[in-house]
C-alpha cells in the first residue's frame, strides 16, 4: 500500500474546492477500515494531498453522520469529536507528528519520539508550539462549534497546509521532498459522539491503537 504525492505548481486556494482544478490533480485515498470495536457507523472519508516547496497541502471530504464538535482551544482532545488525522514519519529511525484536526478546525499536533504509553501520554514526545500551530491554516465547512450534535447524514470538509518549516522545526533539515518516501497513515474517529468509530487508511491490526508507527504506510512524493 502507498499514497503519491503529486507537486503542484499553484497552492491550493483553502477555499473547500475538492473539484476543482489544483485538487484534481492528487489523487485520492479513502478511510475504509474501521476497528470492529467502531459503532455501526461507517463514514466515508476521502483525502488528498499536494506540496510543494512551502509546505503540504492536505484536503478531507467526510460524508458523515451524527457530527459533534465542542473543543475549540490548539491542542484540546479533538479525537473526541468528529475528527480526522494525518500521521506522518518523515525520516527513518526519527519520530513522527499527529496531525488531528476536528470538523470545527482546531488542531492538535505533537512530535512523537517514542510512543510507548506514559502517565503523561508517551513516553517520549513534544506538544507543538503555540506559535507553530498557528501556521497552519486551515478551511473548514462546519461551525467551530457543533453542539448539539448533527443526527442527519451531513458532508463536512477540512483543508490544511502544513508548514515544511513547521516540520523541519521538530525533524531538521529535510531537503527537497521529491523523490522521498515518508511513511503514514490516516484516521477518522469521533471518541464522545453517540456513534463512537476508528477508521484508518492503512491497517492498525487488533489493537485500538493509531499511535503505531510500524504499521504505517508509504507515502511518496513525485
Amino acid at each position: 500500500m502507498h499514497y503519491t504525492i503529486r507537486k503542484t505548481a499553484r497552492p491550493p486556494t483553502l477555499t473547500g474546492d475538492w473539484n476543482g482544478s489544483i485538487w484534481s490533480e492528487a489523487e485520492t485515498l479513502t478511510i475504509e477500515l474501521f476497528h470492529p470495536k467502531s459503532s455501526t457507523h461507517r463514514p466515508g472519508v476521502s483525502a488528498r494531498l499536494l506540496y510543494d516547496d512551502k509546505g503540504i497541502y492536505v484536503h478531507f471530504k467526510v460524508q458523515d453522520q451524527y457530527i459533534r464538535s465542542v473543543n475549540t482551544r490548539p491542542m484540546d482532545p479533538v479525537c473526541q469529536d468528529s475528527c480526522v488525522e494525518f500521521f506522518f514519519k518523515p525520516k527513518s529511525g526519527g519520530g513522527y507528528l499527529n496531525v488531528e484536526g476536528n470538523c470545527g478546525g482546531t488542531f492538535l499536533a505533537f512530535y512523537i519520539e517514542d510512543h510507548r504509553r506514559s502517565p503523561n501520554g508517551f513516553e517520549k514526545f513534544t506538544r507543538l508550539d503555540l506559535n507553530w500551530m498557528a501556521q497552519i491554516r486551515s478551511y473548514h465547512t462546519l461551525p467551530a462549534i457543533v453542539d448539539p450534535e448533527i443526527t442527519a447524514p451531513c458532508e463536512w470538509q477540512l483543508e490544511y497546509v502544513i508548514p515544511i518549516p513547521l516540520i523541519e522545526a521538530y525533524t531538521g533539515p529535510l531537503g527537497s521532498l521529491s523523490g522521498q518516501t515518508w511513511q503514514a497513515n490516516f484516521y477518522k474517529c469521533g471518541d464522545k459522539t453517540s456513534h463512537p468509530h476508528w477508521g484508518s487508511w492503512a491497517s492498525i491490526g487488533d489493537a485500538l491503537d493509531f499511535h503505531q508507527p510500524e504499521k504505517f504506510a508509504a507515502i511518496c512524493f513525485q
